[in-house]
């Protein structure tokens, strides 16, 4: 039986999810927990060389079927060989993008069929859901303003690209409501990151563990 938590931040391109994972794990480290913090595309050794393939735009354009069974392959080690024995060991796994982004970017930006994409998600996951996904709901035009001035291959889409994704993380949150935490990241850091910290904090409440501050 899987002994650690884990735990997913998604959302549009922008939103902040790197930084309120990294703001988590240093907070969850403090309170004396084992945390692994990971990501999407390219969390396991094989998974580096397919985020290379998935974003980098020297690659050239990438089909919407094709783009989709690469993050599934890139999926499916990283649950093998990294996310699972982590769990295992007892750790909270942080991980910035899981299956919701699939759902998120190529079901609703791509347009690729849902109930398809979801089989493929059970299929690469193997069972292993998250306990807490932090959904950061960002205004499109504010997460554009953020973005870096290097984009890669998916940041490049256009505005109606991220209005049909973000269309899709809402309906996602709403469908899981258990789950799926939605969260304004509107406000500065910490504000969002207080937001953060208290449904993680409802979480380990649930499960029996203690957070402090």
């Amino acid at each position: 039986m899987r002994q650690g938590l884990f735990i997913t931040f998604e959302g549009i391109d922008g939103c902040g999810k790197s930084l309120m994972a990294a703001m988590t794990q240093t907070w969850l480290v403090e309170n004396g927990y084992e945390v692994l913090a990971t990501l999407e595309p390219g969390g396991s050794d094989l998974g580096k060389v397919f985020r290379q393939m998935l974003l980098d735009s020297s690659y050239g354009s990438v089909d919407s079927h094709t783009e989709t069974l690469l993050f599934m392959v890139d999926r499916s080690r990283h649950v093998t060989d990294v996310i699972r024995p982590a769990l295992a060991n007892g750790k909270i796994v942080l991980c910035d993008r899981y299956i919701d982004s699939t759902i998120a970017y190529q079901g609703g930006g791509r347009g690729l069929d849902i109930d398809e994409l979801t089989r493929l998600n059970d299929f690469a996951i193997n069972g292993v859901y998250p306990d807490l996904t932090i959904y950061l709901s960002l205004p499109i035009e504010q997460a554009m303003q953020r973005i870096p001035g290097t984009k890669d291959r998916l940041e490049q889409e256009n505005v109606e690209f991220f209005a049909r994704v973000a269309a899709t993380y809402d309906q996602l949150a709403d469908q899981y409501p258990h789950r799926i935490q939605r969260i304004d990241a509107s406000g500065s850091p910490q504000d969002v990151f207080a937001l953060v910290q208290t449904a993680i904090g409802t979480l380990f409440k649930d499960r029996g563990r203690i957070c402090h501050g």
